[in-house]
This record gives C-alpha cells, sequence and structure tokens, in this order.
C-alpha cells in the first residue's frame, strides 16, 4: 500500500513521478531542485539559492507529509561539480537539528533544467 504525497508550497514533478510516496512506515521524496513553486523555474543560476530552495522545497513535501526534517534518516545529493561539495554542505546543516542523516553524494553529468544540485530524501513516518 502506498499514499501519494504532494504540497501546494513545493514545485510540481517535472515529469512523471510524485513528489513523495508514503509506504510502509517511510516517505520517499523525489530528488527536489532549486525549483521556484510559484513559477516553475529555477530560482536562479546560483548555488546557494538553489540549495537552499532545494531544502525548502524537501521542508515543504515533508510537512504535507504530516513529518519534519527531524524524521529523515537518507539523503542522496546529486552535484554537477564535486568542488560544490563544501558550500551544499554549509547550507543543508542549517536545515536539521542534532543527529544528521546517513547521505550520500554523487557527482554526475548533468540535472533537469541545467540544475547545480539535486537532493532527494527518505524520512520515517
Amino acid at each position: 500500500m502506498k499514499e501519494i504525497i504532494t504540497a501546494d508550497n513545493a514545485p510540481k514533478a517535472i515529469g512523471p513521478y510524485s513528489a513523495g510516496v508514503k509506504s510502509g512506515g517511510f516517505i520517499y521524496l523525489s530528488g527536489q531542485l532549486g525549483i521556484d513553486p510559484g513559477t516553475g523555474t529555477l530560482v536562479s543560476d546560483s548555488l546557494k539559492d538553489q540549495t537552499f530552495q532545494i531544502m525548502k522545497n524537501i521542508k515543504a513535501v515533508l510537512v504535507s507529509a504530516g513529518t519534519d526534517m527531524d524524521a529523515v534518516v537518507k539523503t542522496t545529493i546529486f552535484l554537477t561539480d564535486m568542488k560544490d561539495f563544501k558550500k551544499v554542505n554549509q547550507i543543508y546543516s542549517e536545515f536539521f537539528t542534532g543527529d544528521f542523516p546517513a547521505r550520500s553524494t554523487v557527482s554526475v553529468k548533468e540535472l533537469p533544467l541545467k540544475g547545480k544540485v539535486e537532493i532527494e530524501v527518505i524520512a520515517r513516518e
């Protein structure tokens, strides 16, 4: 059994997927880009702006699912330039309190909409 999660204050999917799915006690969020929910486009070309918007989008979907950032157990970060690792970490860390979730970071050739970073999340219900 699964429940589809949507959030009015997070961007709509840009493809055939759901923003999030609840199943088996967990919430699986699709990768988020730095998309402004109001315009459906990247907030800017700035890595900092994109990362901050991504974290806001993740938080919005989690709140819509009935939980928050403290429920996140695993994240995966996709970067188009591994030199941005430290900059992303600085913003990413501001959205968590206490213990950080497990995490993987991988370098990719490119991302949709020419994004510089994408983050996906697994959280507990």
